[in-house]
């Protein structure tokens, strides 16, 4: 069955989450695949918070360490664009906050397991940097813990 083509923000916010459900049910080509499409119809500062996104969880579907490093660096570019003065966050703003503390742990867990511990705990620094931004909540304690772990695996930063 074709997924629903819905290109307006909000649908295409319910076609990123149909792929995360996906890929968390274990179809993590069928994932990837809606993912890859959703990043070719997204173009544009006023894409920017579903580019982010998207790339954030493409991620996640990636077979290859270097190919997840590659979009963890566009959803973290893409989130740093959206605090440029000339893009307006609008009601996306504490949500690109909130996922700062997660990119940079995505980063430093992408080079953990690409064995470069340098760039890893320099990720993670800027990972527990930006940990205030985070509501004191479970997607909150989730990330704070997944730091935590990967600290404990890379030794003091």
């Amino acid at each position: 069955m074709e997924p629903q083509q819905e290109t307006s923000p909000d649908g295409v916010l319910v076609r990123i989450g149909q792929a995360i459900m996906l890929h968390r049910a274990g179809d993590r080509e069928e994932a990837r695949n809606r993912l890859a499409l959703l990043w070719s119809e997204t173009t544009g500062e006023g894409d920017l918070f579903h580019r982010c996104t998207i790339a954030h969880y493409m991620a996640d579907t990636q077979d290859d360490p270097g190919a997840e490093l590659e979009w963890d660096r566009r959803a973290l570019a893409a989130a740093d664009a959206l605090t440029d003065d000339e893009v307006e966050w609008g009601e996306h703003s504490l949500a690109v906050r909130s996922l700062y503390p997660s990119l940079y742990l995505n980063l430093a867990a992408d080079h953990a397991k690409l064995g470069d511990s340098g760039a890893a705990r320099r990720e993670l620094r800027r990972a527990q940097g930006a940990l205030g931004s985070l509501a004191d909540d479970e997607y909150g304690a989730g990330i704070r813990a997944a730091v935590g772990r990967l600290e404990t695996r890379l030794g003091p930063v």
